[in-house]
């Protein structure tokens, strides 16, 4: 039987199937198994008879765990939902501006007898954002309800919130650890001359220490410098504060082993009589006297054998902030954390092109008439950097004013695209500066040529001669060279005109050296101290605002990616705990994650780069 002949009606009919064919396997392949997964959801939801409501008299456990940001990355729907179930997960984020809402609500709620810090699942780090939270407790006292903490064991971080409780509680086999700030790093010199890898560098700023990982085997006396200085400031920000919460002395902080060892023996070795005696707590107490106290506090709950609470994950489900309309004129907020790095990106991470355009949907909303710029980041791409700090002179062009917001850290790139606002703020522990430049390339030739690789050829112009399996001419160099030099007086040239300042006063205090907030305020790179809260009242009067409105500026999300996001947080709170246990592939998974995002910080087309690397304490 001899086959059709392969006509135009044929060949159309063949590409159809085929298409349809690749139409099904898809809706099978993606639909059906989301389909699938709602539906057990809602029968989950039909079937159960637990509801979360909060008793009268309860107290609110704010059992914060993982990171603290500013803004939170973008993750998978179904991946966010889990996580929202599974409640406290250690390496998770915890939108900042979330926590401060919950204890501002729970201060004016009735419901609500007192609020307790369960703190062993939050992540270090973040001094600022720490404050910030302390403060906020500090305004839900003046509601007259008690702030207890409690914990089997406090790091540093975490102690740190501890101390804006009224009363500190510690497992007597407990301990407190308060072991002081340290910068170390590894250097990989020795091992790149082994391997026979060439790494160029090209910078400006004595204190610029980001590629000495790549040329040194040590940290230089100036990074060491700059860093010991940095640190002392960070530190002292933390002991004061400390001190000044617990009513003792800085100097009962970060002791040293002599004095450590003669007050832990005089505990009888004992960590937790230790940590009271120093009266960094209050009280020592099991879980079960813990609870014994909290009944007698607060009254006893109704099911189980514990004390009346709400946790604050099902709190803030409860809780949940209105998206604001802006029916009159208002003040956006737009947040720039993590590193900046070219085109759009998601959130949590600075994107020159995505967050341009939030920049920009706040210029032509005529609801807004100022701007926040809450920034978070160490720095990345020069190129971005640059695109976003034109967006903030375009706002300005159109009569928006605009007030930066530095949160942790604001260096490097982050303070590039700050330098142009209105007004800037920094809180104390903020790390800032950082004015300097570098690029790097890499090239190959010699560890190629040790395994018998060798590239030749031949080209028009030294430029497309440029390859990462061959060695850089000295003409070649010198010209990057230039180009960073250029790039570091752009840098200061921007800093002097912004800040009024002339060039050889910017050029003293940048050459790539961190500052602390403080020392920022004093040297006149910032205008004033204060948090977010600050930097909103500043945009209103630079305004002429007396009412007005907040609104955080997001990328706008599609229907059906509203529709999703509205379903599956209507439906969150019924996922069973063991469908959203995070196993340990996954985790695995995220530090792999976070390691590959590190890398991709450095993207910049031009190989140029605006980037703190001691933004990390």
């Amino acid at each position: 039987m001899s086959a059709k002949p392969l006509t135009t009606k044929n060949t159309l009919i063949l590409i159809w199937n085929v298409i349809n064919f690749i139409r099904k396997l898809v809706l099978n392949l993606v639909f059906f198994p989301l389909f699938f997964l709602i539906l057990i959801v809602f029968t989950v939801a039909l079937f159960s008879s637990d509801e979360v409501k909060v008793d009268d008299g309860s107290a609110l456990v704010l059992d914060l765990a993982g990171r603290l940001v500013d803004q939170k990355q973008d993750i998978d729907p179904l991946d966010a939902i889990l996580k929202q179930r599974q409640g406290r997960d250690a390496n998770g984020e915890l939108l900042l501006s979330d926590v401060l809402y919950n204890i501002d609500s729970a201060a004016n709620d009735k419901r609500i007898s007192a609020l307790v810090l369960d703190l062993g699942d939050m992540a270090p780090g973040g001094i600022t954002k720490i404050q910030t939270i302390g403060r906020h407790i500090e305004a839900f006292k003046k509601s007259g309800k008690p702030v207890i903490a409690m914990g089997n064991y406090y790091n540093q971080y975490q102690y740190l919130l501890a101390t804006y409780a009224d009363t500190i509680y510690l497992n007597p086999q407990g301990m407190v650890t308060v072991e002081g700030l340290s910068s170390y790093r590894q250097f990989y010199k020795s091992a790149l001359d082994k391997l026979k890898i060439n790494t160029h560098v090209f910078r400006v700023g004595t204190y610029k220490s980001a590629v000495e990982p790549f040329i040194r085997d040590d940290m230089s006396d100036a990074a060491k410098e700059a860093n010991t200085a940095l640190l002392n400031d960070i530190w002292d920000i933390y002991t004061t504060t400390a001190a000044k919460n617990r009513g003792i002395q800085p100097s009962d902080f970060g002791l040293d082993s002599t004095r450590y060892l003669k007050v832990l023996n005089d505990a009888d070795g004992q960590s937790g009589q230790m940590a009271l005696d120093m009266k960094w707590v209050d009280k020592l107490a099991t879980a079960d006297q813990f609870r014994q106290a909290m009944i007698k506090l607060v009254g006893k709950a109704a099911k189980g054998h514990s004390f009346k609470q709400i946790d604050y994950y099902d709190y803030a489900s409860l809780n949940a902030p209105a998206t604001p309309v802006l029916p009159q004129d208002g003040i956006g907020i737009v947040v720039a954390k993590g590193n900046i790095l070219n085109g759009n990106q998601p959130a949590g991470t600075i994107g020159g092109d995505s967050t341009s355009a939030l920049l920009r949907k706040a210029r032509f909303d005529d609801k807004i008439k100022a701007v926040v710029l809450r920034v978070d980041s160490p720095g990345g791409s020069a190129f971005a950097s640059e695109q976003i700090r034109q967006e903030v002179l375009a706002l300005k062009a159109a009569g928006k004013p605009v007030v930066v917001s530095m949160s942790s850290l604001a260096a490097s790139g982050g303070y590039w695209i700050s330098a142009s606002a209105d007004y800037i703020y920094a809180n104390p522990a903020t790390l800032t500066g950082s004015i300097g430049i570098f690029g790097m390339l890499t090239t190959f030739e010699d560890s190629l040529a040790a395994l018998g690789v060798h590239t030749d050829g031949v080209a028009t112009t030294d430029w497309a001669n440029l390859s990462v399996t061959r060695p850089l001419s000295d003409g070649v160099k010198a010209v990057i060279q230039r180009h960073i030099e250029r790039g570091y007086h752009d840098f200061i040239s921007l800093v002097a005109k912004e800040r009024h300042m002339t060039l050889e006063q910017v050029d003293k205090i940048a050459q790539g050296r961190v500052w602390s907030g403080i020392r920022a305020k004093q040297l006149g790179l910032v205008d004033d101290l204060g948090d977010e809260d600050a930097a909103i009242a500043k945009a209103a009067e630079l305004a002429g605002l007396s009412h007005y409105d907040t609104r955080v500026i997001e990328k706008e999300l599609t229907p059906e990616q509203l529709f999703m996001q509205k379903l599956l947080s209507n439906v969150a709170a019924w996922v069973p705990p063991s469908i959203a246990h995070t196993s340990a592939a996954q985790q695995i998974l995220t530090q792999l994650t976070a390691v590959a995002q590190e890398f991709a910080s450095f993207d910049d087309p031009n190989n140029v780069y605006l980037y703190c690397d001691s933004c990390n304490y």
